[in-house]
């Protein structure tokens, strides 16, 4: 705490003596000044032994100018301290419980699906608590996989294309956030031979009857795959008779080979995955270029 009191130089010789020689004197707590120079943000205040201090001119009391004296009295506020210091612990203790004791956890990743050339990979949602998530990647055999995922807080699932056949490969996630960076488990699995056809997951497009559509989903059946009703991150072929329909356009997008039905008798004939191409429902010219503009590439 700190007051200062104004002392009228002309009404005491003495002071008025003390104030143009520029003295002072202390007197327990307080300490007397004579002002100098009076500025509209700080005045200058000497003491007896001739040290120059600059006060706020806004808390010296009114009327003080060149001359007079004032006495300055500091007292230490121990209450104040006191209440300020509890204030800053208990916000330390507020910070603690909602940043320190719930750190984000580290993520469960696991092969979702294996194909001859592909994997999936899924892991759970992931739980930040109050860390903010910067980043997400996947890694292939200790080798970052392209760029970080671009939507990590809408997705779940990752998949992998181009694999070798009949390979093993491990893989792992990193997550980097505001909390620091935390590595997934890692699995290991090995692709599918091309006699495994548990991997194959197909879907439907339009088809000449129901008859032929049912007949198809029989046979993914007896080669041990799946089909779906939709196209997913998973389907590997859609197979149809003609162009359109809603799972026609979303392969396209997807860049999922489009098969006539003979692709998946072939590999009921042959037990082995067939080449898609020869089986593409719209084939590529001679010339490299696609008869249709939106026909996907070779698998």
């Amino acid at each position: 705490m700190m007051t200062a009191a104004n002392h009228n130089s002309n009404s005491n010789s003495n002071t008025h003596h003390h104030g143009s020689t520029s003295s002072g004197s202390k007197q327990g707590s307080s300490i007397c000044f004579t002002v100098g120079k009076v500025d509209a943000g700080m005045t200058t205040l000497l003491t007896e032994d001739h040290h120059l201090i600059e006060f706020p001119s806004l808390l010296l009391p009114k009327g003080v100018t060149a001359g007079s004296v004032v006495n300055i009295s500091v007292n230490r506020n121990l209450e104040e301290e006191q209440n300020r210091r509890d204030e800053f612990w208990a916000l330390q203790d507020e910070i603690l419980d909602q940043f320190g004791k719930n750190p984000p956890k580290t993520p469960t990743l696991r092969v979702k699906s294996l194909t001859q050339s592909t994997c999936t990979l899924e892991w759970d949602s992931l739980v930040l608590n109050q860390a903010s998530l910067r980043s997400l990647d996947v890694y292939k055999n200790g080798v970052k996989q392209g760029h970080s995922i671009a939507s990590p807080y809408h997705t779940n699932q990752y998949k992998l294309s181009g694999l070798e056949i009949d390979h093993m490969f491990s893989f792992y996630i990193e997550i980097k956030t505001s909390a620091g960076t935390l590595r997934s488990n890692e699995v290991k699995a090995r692709t599918h031979t091309l006699d495994n056809l548990t991997g194959t997951n197909i879907c439907f497009g339009v088809f000449e009857s129901d008859a032929a559509l049912e007949e198809c989903k029989r046979l993914v059946v007896e080669i041990g795959g799946t089909w779906t009703e939709d196209v997913g991150i998973e389907t590997t072929h859609l197979l149809c008779h003609v162009q359109g329909g809603y799972n026609y356009e979303a392969a396209l997008q997807q860049s999922i080979p489009i098969v006539k039905p003979e692709w998946l008798k072939a590999c009921v004939e042959h037990k082995k995955l067939q080449a898609a191409l020869p089986y593409y429902l719209v084939q590529p010219s001679s010339n490299g270029i696609s008869s249709h503009p939106d026909t996907p590439a070779q698998e």
